[in-house]
């Protein structure tokens, strides 16, 4: 089964890009709830290039790697990437009249409810128009 999800993020597309794929933007972002936090990324941004992101609870209790390779990019258009367990993940940036819609489709796992990874997922974009849209408003 696959989820979509997606946000609208007031910001130029280059500025929605780059936080998308800088490992010191990724840390500020990448977690669902307030409870947990992203304190390492890195990434080889091409394709066949791997990632890291470390997902940690703020509290130390619990942690895991989020981990994949690339299997195509296409500059300001999409990232397409294999997770560690063989799911497929496609997140596209579409230019709108009201800045750039990312969507985020995803292979669900059995673990979690659709729901749950939905949520979860859902709530990592959202952390995501957050940080970018205060980071475009304080430089302008």
């Amino acid at each position: 089964m696959e989820i979509t999800i997606e946000t609208q993020v007031q910001a130029p597309m280059e500025t929605v890009w780059a936080a998308w794929v800088t490992p010191q933007s990724i840390t500020q972002w990448n977690y669902a709830i307030e409870e947990w936090c992203c304190p390492r990324a890195t990434l080889d941004l091409v394709k066949g290039g791997t990632f890291n992101y470390r997902m940690e609870a703020r509290d130390g209790s619990l942690g895991f790697d989020f981990e994949g390779t690339f299997t195509d990019i296409a500059l300001h258009q999409h990232i397409h990437f294999t997770l560690g367990d063989d799911r497929v993940v496609r997140v596209t940036f579409e230019e709108t009249t009201s800045g750039v819609k990312v969507s985020e489709t995803f292979e669900a796992e059995d673990e979690h409810s659709a729901e749950q990874q939905r949520q979860g997922w859902q709530g990592i974009l959202d952390h995501f128009k957050q940080h970018v849209e205060q980071r475009h408003r304080s430089r302008t």
